[in-house]
């Protein structure tokens, strides 16, 4: 296909000697491109057009209960019927502001860090990284005076998901990283050590990881000791996802020319310094693909939680489908689940793309060609 078609359909569509131009440029050139297009569109035809039939034409849109599902289509009453609880879980619904509030916080507080005149960055991401997991634990979890606690088993639904999946991703990085340097520490036993956690945990399956930390690890702790189930899948998926982290970091460093770093003890710069201020802000920005990458798997991987007991969005949606009174509408709820999914994992992938742009040096500067 002709890269310049985004910059270019525009014009295409204006006019239809130009359109017949470009298919035939690009459609229909050779045998070979008019057997794969004509194969593409009888896909389409196959499986696509049915598709938005049942889903979107001939679907039932308004009501409150089954008996509104009377058209052929899918029948979306149901996720309607269900969206409180595929959102908030069994999440008590009077105290449902907290959950908003501790989602809505983040977003309020990080977008200042977007504005490229805003001065106070540091600051405030500090405030995001240190103090808004205490407030957010606290909001969700309540048991201060005026809020009631909610038991963590309560939770589920998308805000399960985006509790397992944020913290896991926060966590994992930094993790990472350090395992990354672990493993390429000069000192045996650091590395050791750090080699021996990446390839044992990146050897088991995530299922295996949360078995052991929900049923296995108590077994081992004193007894009347206990953890929160939920804090216990929490540690799991940080280890598992810090594991992958770390490898793609290492990548990163692996990549870096050795004249980085003799450039950076030439000026007098420890190990510390050096890492931080000149070789990790150029590996990192080496794996950005890799990294969101993780991310976005790690994002997936919070369905794997159902397996401890706790009820993530495709979970919780599981369940409904069970419910007696909505039996036979399995494919709406999976569909819903499905696009949930991938609006966050598009938009994690489209900020990557993002991030890859702002951060990208021409090859020339890099080769201290241009000023």
């Amino acid at each position: 296909m002709d890269s310049r078609l985004p910059a270019a359909f525009p014009s295409i569509l204006a006019s239809p000697v130009t359109l017949i131009h470009w298919m035939r440029r690009n459609l229909f050139s050779s045998p070979l491109q008019i057997v794969l297009t004509l194969l593409a569109l009888w896909i389409v035809y196959w499986s696509v057009l049915p598709f938005i039939r049942w889903a979107l034409v001939e679907a039932t849109w308004r009501g409150e209960s089954r008996g509104d599902c009377v058209a052929e289509g899918a029948c979306w009453v149901f996720i309607r019927a269900r969206m409180g609880q595929f959102l908030y879980g069994f999440y008590p619904e009077p105290e449902r502001w907290r959950v908003n509030v501790t989602f809505l916080l983040p977003g309020a507080l990080g977008a200042p860090l977007f504005l490229p005149g805003f001065k106070r960055k540091l600051g405030l991401a500090a405030l995001l990284l240190f103090v808004y997991p205490v407030v957010a634990t606290l909001l969700l979890a309540g048991g201060i005076p005026g809020l009631p606690r909610v038991e963590t088993s309560l939770w589920g639904g998308l805000t399960l998901t985006l509790v397992v999946a944020g913290v896991g991703i926060v966590a994992s990085f930094p993790l990472g990283i350090v395992l990354a340097l672990g493993r390429r520490s000069e000192l045996p036993v650091i590395r050791a050590l750090a080699t021996a956690f990446i390839e044992f945990v990146r050897g088991v399956p995530l299922i295996t990881i949360l078995f052991m930390a929900s049923v296995m690890l108590p077994m081992f702790l004193p007894a009347g000791v206990n953890f929160d189930k939920l804090l216990r899948a929490l540690v799991g998926v940080t280890l598992f996802a810090a594991a992958y982290m770390a490898e793609v970091v290492r990548g990163g460093l692996q990549a870096i020319p050795g004249g980085q770093y003799e450039a950076a003890a030439s000026l007098g710069l420890g190990y510390w310094k050096s890492m931080v201020l000149v070789v990790l802000p150029q590996a990192l920005r080496v794996v950005i693909p890799g990294i969101v990458n993780t991310f976005i798997g790690l994002f997936k991987d919070t369905t794997l939680v159902l397996i401890v007991g706790l009820f993530d969005l495709l979970g919780i949606v599981q369940a409904a489908t069970t419910d007696p009174n909505w039996l036979g509408y399995t494919k709406e709820g999976y569909v819903f689940a499905g696009f949930v999914f991938w609006i966050f994992c598009f938009g994690m992938s489209r900020y990557s793309v993002h991030l890859e742009g702002r951060f990208r040096v021409d090859d020339k500067e890099n080769r201290g060609l241009v000023r």
